[in-house]
């Protein structure tokens, strides 16, 4: 079967992808892509074909391939500019280049919206199957609620929620009820219900066995956690300052959170079907699917994250094109050391660095800009890194994105997202020396203005002793796991 996947780098694209190619039929996926660059290493596959693709602004002379089957999974995480119009648009584009293959059928992972009152969100999510309705290909149409699975935003910013806090102070919402479904099960209905003509033009609400309230749902993962857990609803949080309150304490942008709190407030209860019966699904409880998240976390199988889309942050989609560092006009930072121990040895630090490693010195002051960026309004430390050992192209790295992730080559490049008054680079290289290998750290700043030129000065001092102790533990000696042990 030939199969068309937007959004095929996106959480659930990621997930379905896999899903599809350990499927028995050989099926030929095409994949399309704002920037293939992030779509790499694991994903390389005979049977995959990356497309890139923006349908924001399509090019005109580019067709679809031919396929049977085309998932739409394209959604907008942001609450700025007019991001209903554009994710209409997007979905008006993709109709009308879809229309001209012969495609059978399209599936959309859509919302639940069975309430008068909805968010923008939910309301763009409506409205964006109405247009894909609006064409000749037959629909089916996959409404969830909250997915839950390692790496979903509501399972992080869940996870932040109760490790962090003993006592919740929540908002109202927090007995909002809600029907959550496992990621596994949601990947179970998208590839059942592929050319199946019982469900052509139709569309089904998506749940779990379970109507709990987001207070169930945080002390059932707490029971998950072995925590003891106490929840608090205070009526004076409203909305803005429900909104700040989980921007601080969670992990989340805050356009994420933002939009996550205006739909918050709606119930998303299933209206009932028997799609999972006929497909002979088993439909996971909000604990099992909560225990299999953290059992893909122990075991570092975590395939996809939130913290990865660029949607979630308003990142560049084109950023991922600027794979040098610009030359002029720029501050440039230069060190380098001689590698004492083994090459492999630095490049696995050098990959390991982040999330719960550090940045091997100075790991307080790091918090404390991690802090300091959290204030006005910018991501902060705690995305950390998807995965332990692995980097690949696009992927969020506490306050950095990584544009370059070649470890054949020895090279990390990473662009800053915090709160700057101007660009920041930082980029990692092993040079080869004759029998001698060189690690070389470069920190690249484009300032912007006087004020971009003064915050450089400023921060000089800063930068002598955390960027000379971070390459001289990057490049010294000791094994990789005594090394990163000593940092924390």
């Amino acid at each position: 079967m030939d199969i068309l996947i937007t959004g095929a780098n996106g959480y659930i694209g990621q997930r379905l992808v896999s899903a599809l190619l350990e499927q028995k039929e050989p099926h030929q996926l095409h994949c399309l892509v704002r920037n293939r660059r992030r779509f790499e290493v694991e994903h390389i596959h005979e049977r995959i074909h990356i497309r890139e693709l923006d349908f924001l602004r399509p090019d005109e002379n580019q067709a679809l391939p031919d396929a049977d089957v085309a998932f739409y999974l394209i959604h907008s995480m942001s609450n700025r500019g007019n991001f209903m119009e554009k994710e209409e648009q997007a979905a008006r584009n993709f109709v009308r280049l879809l229309e001209k293959t012969s495609c059978r059928q399209i599936i959309y992972l859509g919302a639940i919206a069975n309430e008068k009152e909805l968010s923008d969100h939910l309301n763009s999510r409506s409205n964006v199957e109405k247009v894909l309705r609006s064409g000749r290909i037959p629909v089916t149409a996959l409404r969830a609620g909250i997915i839950v699975g390692s790496g979903s935003a509501s399972f992080e910013i869940i996870r932040d929620l109760v490790e962090k806090m003993p006592l919740l102070i929540a908002p109202r919402w927090v007995d909002t009820l809600c029907q959550p479904i496992g990621v596994r099960n949601v990947m179970q209905l998208l590839t059942g219900v592929m050319l199946r003509e019982e469900t052509f033009g139709q569309h089904y609400d998506i749940g779990g066995p379970e109507v709990l309230s987001y207070r169930q749902m945080l002390l059932q993962f707490a029971q998950v956690r072995k925590l003891r857990r106490y929840i608090c609803a205070f009526w004076l949080m409203t909305p803005r300052i429900s909104t700040y309150w989980l921007y601080f304490i969670t992990s989340t942008s805050y356009p994420l959170v933002a939009n996550l709190v205006g739909s918050l407030k709606v119930n998303v209860i299933c209206r009932p079907n028997n799609l999972a019966d006929n497909l002979g699904i088993e439909l996971m409880s909000y604990r099992e699917a909560v225990e299999l998240a953290f059992l893909r976390i122990e075991q570092n199988m975590v395939i996809s994250s939130w913290k990865d889309a660029f949607s979630s942050f308003d990142t560049n989609p084109r950023l991922m094109e600027y794979v040098e560092t610009p030359r002029f006009g720029c501050y440039r930072d230069f060190k380098k050391r001689d590698i004492t121990g083994k090459t492999e040895d630095a490049l696995e630090r050098v990959w390991g660095i982040g999330g719960h490693n550090g940045w091997y010195y100075g790991n307080l002051l790091w918090r404390i800009r991690g802090f300091l960026d959290r204030l006005v309004g910018g991501v902060g430390l705690r995305r950390g890194r998807t995965n332990t050992d692995k980097i690949y192209p696009g992927d969020a790295l506490d306050f950095w994105r990584v544009l370059v992730a070649d470890r054949g080559r020895g090279r990390l490049l990473l662009y800053a997202e915090m709160k700057l008054p101007g660009e920041a680079w930082l980029e990692f290289k092993v040079v080869h020396r004759g029998e001698r290998c060189e690690l070389h750290q470069i920190a690249t700043f484009r300032p912007r203005g006087l004020w971009g030129r003064l915050y450089w000065y400023s921060v000089l001092p800063f930068h002598f002793f955390l960027f000379n102790g971070m390459i001289s533990r990057i490049a010294e000696a000791r094994p990789v796991k005594q090394a990163m042990w000593n940092t924390r």
